[in-house]
């Protein structure tokens, strides 16, 4: 008997390890396996890594001649070093407040306006019932975010002139025509105004998504309670929404210094820089078409670390609002 419980016990022992051995190979197999499946997926993502390490990051070197007279015939490595020299230059600049003052006003109208009227928009197209039209609509305001400036631009201008359509409706009515493209009180409001026209309805789809996931019950059971349609909106619709409307709002304060450099450059003329001429089309006029390459720099460097900071401080005030993080 003690002969039989030892070759039991011997045989169970063995039975353990072969199934260890044959669970390890087992892994290693599934490890293998993954491994092989996910060389497929880095080699997907491999070019757009590679075109964003050359045409990002290796151009950050060029950062250099922030801090350098830069001469382009002596290069990076020949030019003088004049430290801060530029960046004490800037502040000097009559120009630079009248600047930064546009970027913020123009950048912060496109912001509020646009998220304003893509949440509106938003609330308004979930109600349409009709998927043939609700369809339609999107699309038809979809449309204009794919277009470049460089296209509406020229459809604005030619609506905008002084002799364009907006303005022979505008005599028509008996109203004097309105220099849009020369004016300082109006041009502004057409780049903030043709901006949200743009965007707004591809931006609503955010916010479409976050309607569709809440509850429909909340709102069958406040409409048997007798509330109004205006009521379960602001009550139950826009409370659902908010988590992604302030994870929108902080996500855009990161562009806050980036007015839309294609749109302005598209539609601006000199006529129109007191209002309209941003940190963009600054550092452009002066650093490429002035050639004073350094400078241009150190107010590009100046801009992108303002940007960090508030992409740094948006990503703290989301996780506490709403406990999600931008990254």
């Amino acid at each position: 008997m003690i002969i039989v419980k030892q070759a039991y016990r011997k045989a169970c022992l063995f039975w353990e390890r072969s199934m260890v051995i044959k669970m390890k190979k087992n892994k290693s197999s599934i490890s293998s396996t993954k491994n092989k499946n996910s060389l497929q997926y880095h080699a997907m993502v491999l070019p757009g890594m590679v075109f964003l390490i050359i045409f990002g990051y290796l151009p950050m070197f060029g950062l250099i001649m922030a801090f350098q007279d830069f001469v382009p015939a002596k290069g990076l490595f020949g030019s003088q070093f004049v430290g801060l020299k530029h960046f004490t230059y800037m502040f000097t600049l009559p120009d630079i407040g009248r600047v930064i003052r546009n970027t913020l006003i123009i950048a912060l109208g496109k912001i509020i306006l646009g998220m304003l009227l893509s949440i509106a928009f938003s609330i308004l197209l979930n109600e349409i019932r009709m998927k043939f039209l609700k369809k339609t609509v999107q699309t038809i305001v979809y449309l204009p975010h794919f277009l470049s400036w460089v296209v509406l631009a020229a459809v604005a201008m030619n609506l905008f002139n002084i002799d364009g359509s907006v303005n022979q409706i505008i005599a028509s009515l008996g109203f004097e025509k309105i220099n849009f493209l020369g004016s300082n009180n109006v041009f502004r409001k057409l780049l903030i105004g043709t901006d949200v026209w743009k965007e707004f309805g591809y931006n609503s789809v955010v916010y479409l998504a976050a309607i569709t996931g809440i509850d429909a019950g909340l709102h069958e059971a406040a409409a048997i309670d007798g509330a109004s349609w205006w009521k379960r909106v602001w009550h139950i619709t826009i409370p659902g929404m908010l988590p992604i409307i302030l994870l929108m709002t902080a996500m855009n304060l990161t562009s806050v210094l980036s007015a839309g450099f294609d749109q302005i450059y598209n539609l601006y003329s000199p006529i129109v820089y007191e209002v309209s001429d941003v940190l963009d089309t600054y550092i452009y006029r002066i650093g490429l078409v002035g050639r004073q390459y350094s400078f241009g720099a150190a107010v590009g460097l100046c801009r992108s670390i303002v940007a960090l900071i508030m992409l740094v401080g948006a990503n703290k005030i989301t996780e506490k609002l709403t406990n999600q993080r931008i990254y």
